[in-house]
């Protein structure tokens, strides 16, 4: 009966998976064109120590990510910890006392709470005396009345994006729309930084946001441009003058982008890269093929299996915290590394609630390799993720669901 219905759903979802292998071939000529354009040579795989000086395979990997977000100048560094990291770097790079962050997507991420200072922590913006304000959503699109009546009455340096969902209910935002709220907030004040959170969501459309007017984007390296090769790192794109400040904040003023050693993960960045198109269009796929399966089997997905994506991750909205848990613990059983280990909810650093994790990968944390994971609090999401290949994702979804029936 089970196998039954794994067949109707390929079926089904047959037009789909070829419109991913579309913009799969869409993506990798735009990398291979900017691997061919900087002459990418073995010597760039040479490592770099101690002040990392003349790194020529470094330099030449951030020129690479200028091509393809068709961006002035780039960051991509190794001595990023986390995405996360790299926006905090961004954050106080660009803002000074007095200044004033907002968030036009409602509250950021769990782990920019302390960074904010909607946690106290005596490091926070806040505590340095950024002020912060934010608009959320409406209908899972901008408001547009909130943004223009607090960009009018507010001094604003710094508007922050962010596209992908986070552990939130509301929809990931698609490069469309961010491309029609920059020209608004444009057009009131042309002098506020743009500052676009693209995790998890590169290379699932043609366009990036530097290409519709952000003035700097910041995103993750064990997420999607690393392939599933590059074993940690961050990269922040934009405007040339932004990206010094960004770099002088990472390492020191006066230095910036010139030191940071490779330590030899020039190769693995530049082969994650390479690699990235495809990985990505795995992960797509097998997030459609969970949205088409689970809802067969009675569940609230988003988005649905057709639905235009914004990024690599799946919603299962279970109401249920006990299914929430047996499904996480599913994709666990069935991930290449540590398939013996069983996933229950506990505390995790940056986030309020308990959270449940399954991350079978072979670099630790990486969302890019498939991973589930969800906060304890109704309506008790798993919010899916990743996949390296389509085969390896369809497998052990296939048996999680089944294990919801077990």
């Amino acid at each position: 009966m089970f196998e039954e219905l794994i067949r109707k759903i390929d079926l089904k979802i047959k037009d789909e998976l070829s419109k991913v292998d579309g913009l799969e071939r869409e993506n990798c000529e735009k990398v291979l064109n900017a691997f061919i354009k900087e002459q990418v040579a073995e010597t760039d795989f040479n490592a770099t120590t101690g002040y990392g000086y003349n790194d020529l395979g470094r330099d030449k990997i951030e020129k690479i990510y200028s091509d393809i977000f068709k961006s002035e100048d780039a960051l991509v560094r190794n001595q990023f910890i986390s995405g996360s990291h790299a926006l905090t770097v961004a954050f106080f790079a660009l803002l000074r006392p007095g200044d004033t962050l907002l968030s036009i997507t409602g509250k950021p991420y769990d782990t920019m709470d302390e960074v904010i200072g909607l946690v106290d922590n005596p490091s926070s913006l806040k505590s340095f005396g950024v002020n912060y304000m934010q608009v959320d959503l409406v209908d899972n699109d901008f408001d547009y009345d909130k943004i223009k009546e607090v960009i009018t009455t507010n001094k604003i340096k710094v508007i922050e994006i962010q596209r992908s969902k986070g552990y939130s209910t509301r929809k990931s935002l698609t490069i469309d729309k961010v491309e029609k709220v920059i020209s608004f907030i444009k057009s009131l004040d042309i002098d506020i930084i743009i500052m676009v959170d693209n995790c998890y969501c590169e290379f699932v459309s043609s366009r990036e946001p530097i290409e519709v007017g952000a003035d700097i984007a910041v995103g993750s390296l064990i997420k999607n441009l690393g392939g599933g090769i590059a074993p940690n790192g961050a990269y922040i794109v934009g405007r040339s003058d932004l990206i010094k400040l960004c770099s002088e904040r990472l390492t020191l003023p006066g230095e910036g982008k010139e030191v940071g050693p490779s330590l030899g993960i020039n190769k693995q960045l530049l082969q994650g890269l390479f690699l990235a198109p495809s990985v990505v269009s795995a992960s797509l796929k097998t997030a459609i093929f969970t949205s088409c399966l689970l809802e067969e089997l009675g569940y609230n997905v988003e988005p649905k299996y057709n639905e235009e994506r914004a990024d690599i991750v799946e919603n299962i909205i279970f109401n249920d915290e006990n299914l929430l848990i047996k499904y996480t613990q599913g994709i666990q059983m069935n991930s290449p590394i540590d398939s013996n280990s069983l996933p229950i909810p506990d505390a995790m650093p940056g986030y309020t609630d308990k959270v449940i994790m399954a991350s079978g990968s072979f670099t630790q944390g990486s969302s890019i390799e498939l991973s589930c994971d969800g906060p304890l609090r109704p309506p008790f999401i798993a919010y899916q993720q990743g996949s390296l290949t389509y085969t390896y994702g369809r497998l052990a979804v296939i048996k999680a669901a089944y294990n919801l029936k077990s």
